[in-house]
């Protein structure tokens, strides 16, 4: 009887598993987001993004002491930054990733399935563009962070995104310098938290409670017999889950850091790739990798040969004499560093986050 309630289960898994290749929306946007937890405490954050035109991404400094709105109109949460941060923008109108001074990483992924509440004046509005931005400058931990979340502070707007029709759908991950990770999503109008230091992955489509139940299915046949090999969201999840377990937790923290650079890598996407039947698939054009232990944020651009990083210890966030910095990384990302750029930020006036007009 148990073996026999085994197999039914694994057939199950095996028939979401098919459905979710077979009849699950393409989409355009996919990013992926990984979580190492190596020897001495060692925590590395990782992610890609995907998309289909460039994001005219920047690196930027804030410091804490910023007083902030949620630009949702008159009724808009307000807040001052507790914590600086590195972040990197889209468009200049929205953090897309980050990190801040106390190792707090955040990353907003796309997730087609999102819904997010009906925003009224029972609570003040957050613009999307905003949202990892809100976590960087708030919070210490995931614990701290996710305590306060589940009171839900503000309703999330979200806006279209830049040269199109459609609202952006998004979901957020979080993890911190221990090593611990959560997960928010807003499903049929409601906030969902996976909080879990197990939750070291997420991608996009489907939501994350049935990637865990398709990479569950995955598990039982084990990565070193075989992995799913599309760049679609459920095989990215599964990749990364494996390879983010099986390197090594290295004793030297520059060699983990590379074994977590070829995660990352192995589940971006082909510059440039052409897929006639799926067109929507859209390319990787950047990397980051979070040293929460070290404080050192690194980024990588699809078309420059060149990684390099930004050591937080060495940047001033104190709200007295920290400045909003840039770093213009220029038309897709091609203006070429190396080695730290620290002293190549260029003091400058912040974004305003796209908000409701």
């Amino acid at each position: 009887m148990f073996l026999h309630r085994k197999a039914v289960r694994s057939a199950l898994v095996a028939k979401t598993v098919a459905l979710s290749l077979f009849a699950s929306p393409l989409i355009a946007e996919a990013c992926t987001r990984v979580v190492y937890q190596g020897a001495n405490d060692d925590v590395i954050t990782a992610r890609s993004m995907d998309w289909k035109v460039d994001v005219a991404t920047n690196l930027w400094l804030f410091p804490k002491g910023m007083k902030r709105n949620g630009e949702a109109g008159e009724n808009s949460i307000e807040w001052t930054s507790k914590y600086g941060s590195v972040i990197a923008s889209g468009y200049d109108i929205a953090t897309t990733d980050g990190m801040n001074e106390v190792g707090l990483s955040a990353s907003v992924l796309w997730l087609v399935e999102s819904e997010y509440p009906e925003f009224t004046k029972d609570k003040p509005g957050l613009t999307i563009a905003a949202w990892a931005q809100y976590v960087l400058d708030n919070y210490a931990t995931v614990e701290e962070a996710v305590a306060a979340l589940k009171t839900e502070p503000y309703t999330i707007v979200t806006d279209k995104v830049p040269g199109e029709s459609r609202l952006a759908t998004l979901h957020l991950a979080i993890s911190d310098a221990s090593g611990d990770s959560a997960i928010i999503e807003y499903i049929d109008g409601k906030q969902v938290i996976h909080h879990n230091r197990k939750y070291q992955v997420m991608t996009n489509s489907p939501t994350f409670d049935q990637q865990l139940a398709l990479n569950s299915y995955w598990q039982q046949i084990g990565g070193t017999v075989m992995l799913p090999g599309t760049n679609r969201a459920a095989d990215r999840f599964a990749r990364a889950s494996f390879y983010i377990n099986a390197i090594p937790k290295s004793e030297n923290p520059d060699v983990a850091l590379a074994s977590v650079f070829g995660v990352i890598r192995n589940v971006s996407v082909p510059y440039g790739i052409t897929t006639p039947d799926q067109p929507n698939i859209s390319s990787t054009r950047w990397r980051t990798v979070a040293d929460q232990k070290r404080k050192l944020y690194f980024f990588e651009s699809a078309l420059t040969p060149n990684t390099f990083w930004v050591d937080l210890k060495g940047m001033d966030f104190s709200a007295e004499t920290g400045k909003v910095k840039k770093l213009d990384l220029g038309e897709n990302q091609t203006n070429v560093f190396a080695g730290n750029v620290n002293e190549q930020f260029k003091e400058t006036e912040p974004f305003q986050f796209l908000g409701l007009e």
